[in-house]
């Protein structure tokens, strides 16, 4: 198992904001990211907040699962390995230049065939 720092664990709820503002990232991982968010502020709990100590280890769990999962889609956003994202740029464009291609009918093959 991996020992994990304080340090690491702050980087990648940094790096939280600017993967939810991504949009080549699936929807399934952000709904995730927000359903951590809001069963964090909801007031309902499984370990209820009044039991000090204890009324946070179920957020805590659930953030640490979280984090986890998207360790490696979070790690990029820090690390500086994220490539550019193009879709704003080149949104609504065609741009193929330099390509040659010729198209070929399988129906044409199987009539020469008989």
């Amino acid at each position: 198992m991996q020992f994990i720092s304080f340090r690491v664990i702050l980087k990648r709820i940094k790096a939280v904001p600017f993967f939810l503002k991504d949009k080549t990232v699936p929807l399934r991982k952000k709904i995730l990211v927000v359903f951590g968010i809001v069963y964090l502020f909801l007031p309902i709990d499984l370990i209820p907040p009044i039991l000090f100590p204890f009324g946070f280890i179920d957020d805590l769990i659930l953030w640490i699962y979280i984090l986890w999962h998207l360790k490696d889609e979070l790690d990029s956003y820090w690390d500086g390995e994220k490539a550019e994202d193009l879709s704003k740029k080149f949104r609504g464009k065609n741009i193929v230049e330099g390509v040659e291609f010729d198209v070929e009918d399988d129906n044409d093959d199987k009539k020469d065939k008989e």
